[in-house]
């Protein structure tokens, strides 16, 4: 997919703000398809989503259709769902099991590791007719880490290590530095949409501002929850919530992250904070591992909701215990993914606590999940007003600083957003040559490039 116009990112992407125009320009959204998610490296799913061979998941890199299925071999493959007579989809399902996928417009079959093994009077194309080279197409690069299997459509680039950085670290976290067979995604999906731009999600999520106005009943419910019901590892006095503090990190490569220190996710209801324990020496090792580094009451409290809060450029999101997806159809729609986690190697009392804080967040019916969609659709209905068409990211910008190659601020800074939207720029001007063009306005204030 490739862009109309040209248009001057530099001039769009400034230190402090950007233009509204990135949110609602068709020509962007096109331009980032082809430069973000169909040359770089895309998150796409989980190994725990397809446990068994012929177990598989529709799902897409940027606009194209993909099946993440385990072959019979019990490798993951990535195929894109297009058959190669006349090009129909040959799986509809959402998710299954299957031993084969048929295109039900000619009838052509393929295995599941992409091989073509049928096609109805496969005599009439002739000699020179091989079906060896007729197999679906593979995402032409992929690559795992602790089982998050990642696609780039594109043959050459980074590796998925240059491209994760420090941001591996985090993944380590989120899954209680477990091995990938023993991370379930078995628990269900919950699948919503919103009427707004991809990157107001992906902000959103690393925004420390806004909870305690935008979920302000969630915040107050969850300090009385605290205050009247320590966990195990606490006593009622050891809470001060005035004195909860947290930091905003941009790790580099669109990574960014909000590492704070208190419990945030929690049922909310009366069942009791289970203590954590663990059911195999395998995990009993890592949860001596957690405690040796961050305490008996943090790595505890990780176990139970999540050890991390991060983004991962520029798709996924480690929030709580869930692998939130987001998949952009438009640059006004947009389709978002939950995928909640257990750990095979937990008691299970604590995975069961695990979905119930889930769900009081981040359910249908929950505190948080509904409040920000509102948001987003509101801001996109915002960026119709064309008068000063900035969006401020400049809280804490005088205050940020610069440790071990990463750049840190205060909880409620927009340090995270300045560092996806850097990123952004980086990639989306990759071999453009801004510094030789000229700056042309169009009628709606868009600064667009010409030679």
């Amino acid at each position: 997919m490739k862009p109309q116009h040209d248009l001057d990112y530099e001039a769009l992407v400034k230190e402090d703000r950007v233009h509204i125009s990135l949110y609602t320009d068709p020509t962007v959204f096109s331009d980032e398809m082809d430069k973000i998610f169909h040359r770089g490296w895309v998150y796409v799913g989980h190994q725990g989503e397809v446990p068994q061979p012929g177990d598989f998941r529709l799902k897409r890199i940027g606009l194209q259709p993909v099946i993440m299925v385990r072959d019979q071999a019990g490798t993951v493959q990535l195929l894109l769902n297009r058959c190669r007579h006349r090009g129909a989809t040959v799986c509809q399902e959402k998710q299954g099991n299957t031993r084969s996928f048929r295109c039900m417009y000619h009838g052509w079959t393929y295995q599941t590791d992409g091989a073509l093994s049928g096609v109805p009077g496969m005599d009439a194309y002739g000699d020179e007719f091989q079906r060896e080279d007729l197999s679906l197409a593979k995402v032409p690069r992929v690559a795992s880490y602790r089982g998050f299997i990642f696609g780039s459509l594109s043959p050459a680039g980074i590796t998925l290590e240059e491209h994760l950085g420090r941001a591996a670290a985090e993944l380590d976290l989120f899954v209680g530095l477990s091995e990938a067979e023993d991370v379930e995604v078995v628990s269900g999906t919950h699948q919503y949409s919103y009427q707004a731009n991809w990157k107001l999600a992906a902000e959103n999520s690393m925004d420390g501002y806004h909870p305690m106005i935008t979920h302000a009943s969630f915040g107050q419910a969850l300090m009385d929850k605290i205050q009247n019901s320590p966990s195990p590892e606490q006593r009622r006095e050891d809470r001060d919530f005035a004195s909860f503090r947290g930091a905003t990190i941009d790790m580099g490569n669109g990574h960014v992250m909000l590492d704070y220190k208190m419990r945030i996710y929690d049922s909310l209801n009366g069942d009791p904070t289970p203590a954590v324990r663990a059911m195999t020496p395998e995990g009993q090792a890592h949860l001596e591992e957690l405690t040796r580094r961050f305490g008996h009451q943090r790595a505890a409290n990780m176990l139970r909701e999540g050890g991390t809060h991060t983004f991962i450029f520029p798709n996924l999101i480690l929030i709580g215990i869930q692998m939130r997806v987001l998949q952009p159809l438009r640059a006004d729609y947009t389709e978002v993914c939950l995928y909640p986690t257990l750990l095979k190697w937990l008691a299970p009392e604590v995975n069961t606590i695990r979905l119930r804080s889930h769900e009081a967040f981040f359910g249908s019916a929950s505190f948080g999940g509904p409040d920000d969609s509102e948001i987003f659709e509101r801001i996109q209905d915002g960026c119709a007003v064309q008068l000063e068409p900035w969006q401020l990211l400049s809280r804490g910008l005088h205050r940020q600083r610069h440790e071990n190659g990463m750049i840190l601020g205060e909880m409620a800074d927009e340090v995270t957003q300045r560092g996806i939207w850097r990123q952004w720029k980086k990639v989306m001007t990759q071999g453009t040559g801004v510094a030789r063009t000229t700056r042309q306005r169009t009628g709606n204030g868009v600064a667009r490039k010409r030679g």
